[in-house]
């Protein structure tokens, strides 16, 4: 009995330096992660200019980086993201193709960034009909499926007309 309650003890002061080095290590992971969390906030400028300046950095920015730059962090998704004057630009430039679309959009209350999400797939594939791009197609097998992008029966109306004005 003697040796059996030793045994015990000794298996409970060695779990106890197991748990006790576990507690060391979390608490350096802690602190190293604490420290990096440092170290990435001082070099995020989101977080340290003025949401002024941060605006006009990310304003230069064109649509596919723009998005890029929203799945950076949290801080710039949050900027980009809550900045909804960032995306009128590329809204109106979007707008070029899509107008009856995007001013739909506008009266239906849509921020800029949901205008610019709902539309812009749809501008891309209707500047190409419109353009020619698909004049010269003689079946649908010919349509490049990955880029095709539904569209709505006013929509189909104007790449018609501008497929009989060629």
């Amino acid at each position: 009995m003697y040796e059996d309650n030793s045994l015990k003890y000794q298996a409970m002061k060695k779990n106890s330096k197991r748990n006790h080095a576990s507690r060391v290590s979390d608490i350096e992971l802690n602190s190293v992660d604490a420290e990096k969390e440092k170290k990435e906030c001082q070099n995020n400028f989101v977080e340290l200019l003025p949401p002024e300046v941060t605006f006009k950095i990310f304003s230069q920015l064109d649509i596919r980086s723009l998005c890029r730059a929203s799945v950076t962090c949290r801080s710039w998704n949050h900027a980009i993201r809550h900045s909804d004057s960032l995306w009128k630009p590329h809204c109106l430039t979007v707008r070029a193709v899509c107008q009856r679309e995007i001013d739909d959009d506008l009266e239906s209350g849509y921020p800029w960034r949901v205008i610019l999400l709902r539309n812009y797939q749809k501008s891309k594939v209707k500047h190409e009909w419109l353009t020619g791009r698909y004049s010269n197609i003689c079946s649908p097998i010919s349509l490049p499926e990955k880029i095709m992008y539904p569209m709505d029966a006013d929509t189909w109306g104007e790449i018609l007309e501008a497929e009989l004005e060629r």
